[in-house]
């Protein structure tokens, strides 16, 4: 069951179902990773919060990716005022 969930969390269950377990933990783990940064540069340059995106991406993996791909930008917050010398 738990096997199960992650192959499908990783999108491993749809490209190749019928992984062994070692083969499915290691590949399942190097692309949480990778989904853990993709996440973080899309929140990073449409103005959410990276630390929580990227715990996000890590844990939900390719349905984080797709979530935040479909939200639109967030208005970037006026940049803070210069000191005057």
């Amino acid at each position: 069951m738990a096997l199960t969930l992650l192959s499908y969390l990783s999108g491993l269950g749809f490209v190749a179902p019928g992984l062994d377990p070692a083969a499915l933990l290691g590949t399942a783990l190097a692309l949480h990773v990778c989904y853990a940064i993709v996440c973080r540069l899309f929140a990073l340059n449409n103005g959410y919060p990276k630390n929580l995106w990227t715990l996000l991406g890590f844990i939900a993996g390719l349905w984080a990716v797709a979530v935040l791909i479909l939200l639109p930008p967030r208005a970037a917050s006026p940049p803070p005022p210069r000191a005057l010398p």
